[in-house]
C-alpha cells in the first residue's frame, strides 16, 4: 500500500525524522476509513492497532505510532496538490472558519466521476479568490480526455471553457446572471421558440419520476442555432444552447424552474443525461461527506491540515464506494470498518493492491 504514496516529497529535516512520511499517510488513511474524525482519534486508533498495522499492512513502525500533535504537524506541511485525490463543484467546510485568528473557511473544488462513483481530483480555493481560477487548475491535474464536463454557473467562463476544450472534453455548463448578455440571448431565444415553434429548430426529450408522493417532470430542449449568440466565437466549441424546465408537484403544490445551458454536445438525450448526472456530485459526494463524516463541522484549521484531512475523507469515500462485494450503505460500511479489522482490510486492499 505504501508504494502509492512514495512520491510525496518530505520537507522535514532528514536528521530529525522519527516516522516515515509514507507510513504516516497510510496510517491516517486506514484510521479515517475505520471512522476516525480528528487527529487525536487517528493517533488513538493507530496506537491501539499497532500490531495489526504491522502484520496486515506491513508497516515497519520502528518508533511506534505518532502522537496527535505529530500527525497534525506532518499533515500541516504536506502540499495537498501532491496527493491529487479529490471532485467539478465547490463545497465549503464551514467549521474551519476562525474569526478570532482571522482565518477564513476552507473551500474545496472537486471533480467527481459519476459513473465510477469516485473523486478524481480536488483543489483548495485561494482565500482571496473564488472557484473560477481553481477549476482550470484542477482540470490540469486530472485525466479527463473524452469526458463530458458539467458544472454550475460559476464555471461559465471563457477561460474555463477553453481549458475544457484543450483537454479534448465536451461540456454542459449552467448559465446564469454572471454572464448577463449571454444568458439574456439564450433565454430570449427559447422564449421566442416556444411561442413560434415552427420557425425555430429545437430537439426535445423529457423524463418523469414519482417517489414518496413527489412527482417531477423534466423537459429538455436543445438547439444548434447559435449564430445569434453574442461573442459566439469567444466561447470555444459552443455548438448548442439548452433549456431545462423542471416541474415538481409535492402535496398538490406545483413549482416550475427553468435553467439555461451552453454546451458542446448536440444530442439532446446526451445533454439531458449530462444535466441529470451533474447532481451526482451533490447527492453522492457532498451529501455523503456531510452525513457520514459530518464534514461541515470539521474544525481543523492549521496550515494545510484541514485541506489534507478533506483529502483523507475523500480517499475513504472512494474506498467505501469501490468495495461493492457487500450490499451495505456507505454509512454501514464505515461503521463496520470501525470494529471489524478483517472487513476494514478488505475495503483497503480492494483498492490498494
Amino acid at each position: 500500500m505504501t508504494k502509492y504514496f512514495e512520491e510525496l516529497s518530505d520537507s522535514r529535516q532528514q536528521g530529525k525524522i522519527k516516522y516515515k512520511l509514507v507510513e504516516v499517510v497510510v496510517m491516517a488513511i486506514i484510521a479515517v476509513t475505520a471512522g476516525a474524525e480528528h487527529w487525536s482519534e487517528i493517533a488513538m486508533y493507530c496506537k491501539a492497532k499497532q500490531e495489526i498495522l504491522k502484520k496486515t499492512y506491513h508497516l515497519e513502525l520502528k518508533n511506534g505510532t505518532p502522537t496527535e500533535d505529530t500527525f497534525q504537524r506532518i499533515f500541516a506541511i504536506i502540499k495537498p496538490k501532491e496527493q491529487e485525490i479529490v471532485s467539478i463543484d465547490g463545497k465549503t467546510l464551514r467549521g474551519t472558519q476562525d474569526k478570532e485568528n482571522n482565518r477564513n473557511v476552507i473551500h474545496m473544488v472537486s471533480a467527481w466521476a459519476n459513473h465510477a462513483g469516485v473523486v478524481l481530483g480536488q483543489m483548495r480555493v485561494n482565500e482571496k479568490s473564488n472557484e473560477i481560477p481553481a477549476v482550470p487548475e484542477l482540470l490540469d491535474c486530472i485525466d479527463v480526455k473524452g469526458c463530458i464536463i458539467t458544472s454550475d454557473a460559476m464555471s461559465c467562463q471563457k477561460k474555463t471553457v477553453r481549458k475544457i476544450t484543450e483537454h479534448e472534453c465536451d461540456y454542459v455548463i449552467c448559465l446564469k446572471g454572471n454572464q448577463e448578455t449571454l444568458h439574456d440571448d439564450v433565454r430570449l431565444y427559447f422564449e421566442t421558440a416556444q411561442k413560434e415553434p415552427n420557425f425555430y429548430p429545437l430537439s426535445k426529450t423529457k423524463t418523469s419520476a414519482k417517489d414518496h408522493g413527489r412527482i417531477e417532470k423534466r423537459e429538455y430542449f436543445l438547439t444548434e442555432d447559435v449564430d445569434g449568440i453574442a461573442d459566439k466565437n469567444d466561447w470555444c466549441n459552443l455548438n448548442a444552447v439548452g433549456m431545462v424546465r423542471s416541474t415538481r408537484i409535492v402535496n398538490d403544490v406545483e413549482t416550475v424552474e427553468v435553467r439555461y445551458f451552453i454546451t458542446s454536445v448536440t444530442d439532446v438525450k446526451l445533454f439531458a443525461r449530462a444535466v441529470r448526472q451533474h447532481w451526482g456530485i451533490e447527492n453522492s459526494l457532498h451529501w455523503c461527506l456531510d452525513m457520514s463524516f459530518d464534514e461541515d463541522h470539521c474544525r481543523m484549521r492549521v496550515d494545510n491540515s484541514g485541506e489534507n484531512f478533506a483529502v483523507l475523507r475523500h480517499i475513504a469515500t472512494n474506498l467505501y464506494k469501490s468495495f461493492t462485494s457487500v450490499k451495505l450503505s456507505l454509512k454501514a460500511k464505515r461503521f463496520k470498518c470501525s470494529f471489524d479489522d478483517e472487513f476494514l482490510s478488505s475495503v483497503i486492499f480492494n483498492k490498494f493492491l
